[in-house]
């Protein structure tokens, strides 16, 4: 038997900074109905109200809650998502693994959706790759609630197995799809066309021909809260290296 253990996981948060930290974690393993974990944490700061607004979350209902380290089921969830065998799957992977890792768990294997839905879309053609925005571009029919996180786990789920199946069709195998999937998600995110700002639409390496510095601003801006902004940076550096440096 396949001793693999596929997890989704989401999670909701105090906010989005390097401070931040978690107020909820929701996990299920593939195909099945109830959860691994679907808890509320008290966090050790408070919950900002821009963060409340999105996840409806309020103090009061997390003043009662253990903290996530101190929670029963916190030694089974870190052995879980650390053992060699599973899989951890997550949208946008980046944010949710730094949570996990203030609260002292590094998952051994990850497969973040959002990257393999780029990789699958060379040309850009999808204008979003947000997770509520894949569910409804794919059609994909699921009752859950959006920015809740066992919704977003549903939600997950369902677009890892569209993204799956292409990806399996392209490498033969589910075993060496898997594998590409963890191998899409260990790797950075290189952009080729900004989608916001004064030069929204624009190729970047050309933007970095032409202004290189609007690119060394925003290399520096991306920098000051790295956290979630790992493949922008990574995008950046490469576009800045490859273009030539104007001479006076």
């Amino acid at each position: 038997m396949d001793p693999m253990r596929i997890v989704f996981f989401d999670t909701e948060t105090t906010g989005g900074a390097e401070k931040d930290r978690l107020i909820q974690l929701a996990a299920k393993d593939r195909r099945a109905l109830a959860p691994v974990v679907n808890a509320l944490y008290k966090p050790p700061l408070p919950i900002s109200i821009e963060s409340m607004a999105i996840h409806h979350i309020t103090e009061k209902m997390v003043a009662e809650r253990p903290a996530f380290t101190e929670a029963p089921e916190y030694a089974e969830l870190k052995a879980l998502f650390e053992h060699p065998d599973t899989f951890a799957v997550a949208h946008n992977a980046a944010f949710d693994l730094a949570m996990l890792a203030r609260e002292g768990i590094r998952p051994a294997n990850v497969i973040c959706t959002y990257k393999v839905a780029r990789a699958l879309d060379p040309s850009e053609v999808v204008e979003r790759y947000q997770l509520q925005y894949l569910r409804y571009l794919l059609g994909l029919e699921v009752e859950a609630a959006a920015h809740d996180a066992w919704g977003d786990v549903l939600v997950l789920e369902a677009v890892f197995e569209r993204l799956f199946a292409k990806v399996v069709e392209r490498e033969g195998s589910e075993a060496a799809a898997i594998e590409r999937m963890r191998a899409i998600s260990a790797e950075p995110v290189l952009f080729t066309t900004l989608r916001f700002g004064k030069y929204k639409g624009k190729k970047i390496a050309e933007v970095a021909r032409e202004d290189r510095g609007y690119l060394e601003w925003l290399l520096r801006e991306k920098r000051k809260e790295p956290a979630g902004e790992e493949d922008w940076i990574a995008t950046l550096e490469r576009a800045l290296s490859a273009a030539p440096v104007a001479r006076a």
